[in-house]
Order: C-alpha cells, then sequence, then structure tokens
C-alpha cells in the first residue's frame, strides 16, 4: 500500500455514522466502485470480492472448471494462483517463465494436454505478460484464459487494460497491493453468464439480493463478499491510482534510461510503457553477482521472494489439496489422468537465482530517484567491474 489519509477515514466514518454497513444498501460503495472499475478497464462487469485468491477461485467456477480439468499456472506466482485451481478440484500444471519473468507462452504451448482447459498468465511484479502470444496460445488449443493481474493493478498491456484482454480477469487489493483496502480483489468479464456465476461463487444469497431469480443459484462458496468498508477505501484509492502509476513509469524509463550504459542487463519488457513500473529489473549471468547486486542497491533476488516461487507451494508439492481428504483433487478418480509430478528444476529457479527487483515508489521526489540511480551505477561498477562506467560508444574502445 502505497498512500492512506484522511479522505479513507471520511469515507469510513461516513458508512459508520450511516448506520448502513451491508453492501447491498441504496448508495452502496461496493456497487459504485464496481460500476467505476469495470468502466476503467473496458469491461461490463465487476464483482468485488473478500480477497483475491477468492477472485480467482471465483472466476476458475464462472468458466466451469473443476474434476478432470488441468489449468497451467506459471512457476512464478503467488501461491494463490495455484490454491484457487485446486479449490474448483482442478489440477494446476506448472509452466516455465521467461526472461520477462512471466509465462513463457513457448513453454505453455508445449505443455498443453489431452485433460487442459485454461490457462492462467500471471503479470508479476508489475510487468505484464506477452498476452498476445499467450492469448494465441489459448486459441490454438480452445483454452480460457484467466488474466491474474493481482500484482499489477493498473497496468495495461499496449493500451488494453490488464484483465480485460483474457476471458475473464482477477485482481487483488490487498495490503501489499498498488490500490489496497486493506484485503479484497475483484472479478471482471463482459459475458453476463460467467459474471452471474461469479456472483453466486461470491455470496450465494447474491440473487435473492439483487431481486432476481433463484434460477442461478445451486453453488456457493461462501465468505468471499466484499464489505461497504472495503468499497469505501476502493473509491478513494481508485481516485489516486493513475497518478501513482504515470509516477513509477516515469522513475522506471528515467532509471533505466541512466543506467543505459553500465552493462546492467534489464529484464525483458513486453509492454514498457503500459506496465505499473514498480519495479526495476536486472538479470545477471552469475547468481552470487545478483546476490551482491541486490546487497549493494537494497532490492531483492527473486528467488528469495518465498511462495512466488513454485519450489515453495507446499500443497502442490505434498498433494494434499483439500481440509478432508475425500475432496483432496489429488486423489479424485475423475483427475485420475491429468498430470501430478512436475519437474523440480526448471529453467524458471536459474531465472529467478539471477534476477534482482529494484523498487520504484509514487511517492519519490527526484533527488530520491538520483540516489536511487547513483546507487544501481555504483553497484554495478563494483560488481560488473568498472569498464561498466565507460559511457555508451566507447565501451571496447
Amino acid at each position: 500500500m502505497y498512500r492512506m489519509d484522511q479522505r479513507e477515514v471520511d469515507r469510513i466514518a461516513r458508512i459508520v455514522k450511516s448506520g448502513k454497513l451491508f453492501r447491498y444498501v441504496e448508495g452502496s460503495e461496493c456497487e459504485r466502485f464496481e460500476k467505476r472499475y469495470a468502466e476503467r478497464l473496458g469491461v461490463k462487469y465487476c464483482t468485488l470480492t473478500a480477497s483475491g485468491t477468492n477472485a480467482l477461485t471465483a472466476a476458475l467456477v464462472a468458466l466451469g472448471i473443476g474434476p478432470g480439468d488441468e489449468v497451467l499456472v506459471p512457476a512464478c506466482t503467488y501461491m494463490a494462483t495455484a490454491m484457487a485451481v485446486l479449490a474448483v478440484g482442478a489440477i494446476p500444471v506448472v509452466v516455465d517463465i521467461d526472461d520477462s519473468l512471466t509465462m513463457d507462452p513457448e513453454a505453455a504451448d508445449r505443455t498443453v494436454g489431452p485433460r487442459t482447459r485454461a490457462m492462467i498468465p500471471v503479470h508479476m511484479w508489475g510487468v505484464v505478460c506477452d498476452m498476445k502470444r499467450i492469448m494465441r496460445v489459448a486459441r490454438k488449443h480452445d483454452l480460457y484464459v484467466v488474466e491474474d493481474a493481482c500484482q499489477c493493478v493498473g497496468g495495461a498491456y499496449q493500451g488494453r487494460m490488464l484483465g480485460s484482454i483474457g476471458h475473464i480477469g482477477a485482481f487483488s487489493f490487498n495490503y501489499y497491493k498498488n490500490m489496497s483496502c486493506g484485503e479484497g480483489g475483484a472479478v471482471v468479464t463482459s459475458k453476463k453468464a460467467w459474471a452471474d456465476r461469479v456472483n453466486c461463487a461470491v455470496d450465494p444469497c447474491n440473487f435473492y439480493w439483487k431481486g432476481r431469480s433463484g434460477s442461478s443459484a445451486g453453488f456457493a462458496f461462501n465468505g468471499a463478499r466484499a464489505s461497504e468498508f472495503e468499497g469505501a477505501i476502493l473509491n478513494v484509492q481508485l481516485d489516486r491510482l493513475d497518478g501513482m502509476i504515470r509516477s513509477m513509469r516515469r522513475q522506471k524509463k528515467r532509471i533505466l534510461g541512466a543506467t543505459a550504459s553500465t552493462g546492467l542487463r534489464p529484464a525483458r519488457a513486453n509492454s514498457l510503457d503500459d506496465e505499473c513500473g514498480s519495479h526495476v529489473m536486472y538479470t545477471f549471468d552469475k547468481e552470487a553477482a545478483a546476490k551482491e547486486f541486490a546487497e549493494l542497491t537494497g532490492g531483492i533476488v527473486t528467488i528469495e521472494t518465498g511462495r512466488h516461487v513454485y519450489t515453495e507451494w507446499d500443497q502442490v508439492i505434498a498433494q494434499n489439496g483439500a481440509p478432508h481428504p475425500a475432496l483432496n483433487p489429488y486423489t479424485m478418480k475423475e483427475n485420475a489422468a491429468c498430470r501430478k509430478s512436475f519437474d523440480m528444476k526448471m529453467k524458471t529457479l536459474d531465472i529467478l537465482r539471477r534476477t534482482v527487483l529494484v523498487a520504484t515508489n509514487p511517492d519519490f521526489k527526484a533527488a530520491d530517484v538520483k540516489a536511487l540511480i547513483d546507487r544501481i551505477k555504483s553497484a554495478a561498477a563494483r560488481v560488473l567491474g568498472e569498464r561498466t562506467a565507460v559511457p555508451a560508444g566507447r565501451v571496447g574502445a
């Protein structure tokens, strides 16, 4: 979370004083945010949820994904992406990332099997997937695409807002996201049938409170409904989002430009002008160089981000994906033909060991950015050698 001030306090106080804390009230803050966010993304429907994990799960429910199905997930994403697949009774199949630190479209293409029904490309750490190639793979194999934009709120790809490119999109608004209400999430789509199923998955009484017939009911994932407090905070946060994203994009471009002649190799960007810009990423030839660079700059080696690495997904490794054995997707007869094992030494691990994240911040002043650039240059000279200080055009002279 970057910013929160008296405006959020005032909006929450207004709800408390009104006594209208339930989201299904006239003038609902949740409904107002859903309409605003859908319009911003260019989709028809948006449903708030209690978390990003709830959003991913509801999105899969909407598409009818379940036992007997495989879903491709990248080897670098928060574990919730795979947990959502297990929550609906399906099996997550792990796919390598490429040098952009997002799902490798070629690896996804190779990994599709006869049971594969969907894929979840994840826009990680503010950078975006190569959605043009991802959607091409999906069309080739007739797969659904659940766009996981939980870590890239406010970003876009080649002019299109994230979450609106796949068949259905999911967002997180927890404490660590660009736009936050502490917890919370959202599902977006332009297909009414899917939106209706999302609403039922999030709130089994949605049809009742919204005055619709009960024909859309019949299943329920209770406890995922958002509160008016979350909606109120998000309406304030949404007003700030564009300015913060613009600031971080400018900072990232300034840092990349200023360090272009250092010998550092930035991670490949699939849509630099449209991503969030919340992190600058550099990839090194050796793991030791990445570690030293991270220590000198205050960055972090991506392999050290814990549950964002597939080798740290305990439920997947242990094949224990439910609170009761009878509900465990790994032992369901419907999933007998699904692939359940995966390589513990995938290419992804090598990329993550050699890549460093350096964070920007929308509240950085010009002096802060300059100081960060100076640290990066100094670290590059130390890690890569003094040759990195040679101006562009004179390398090797």
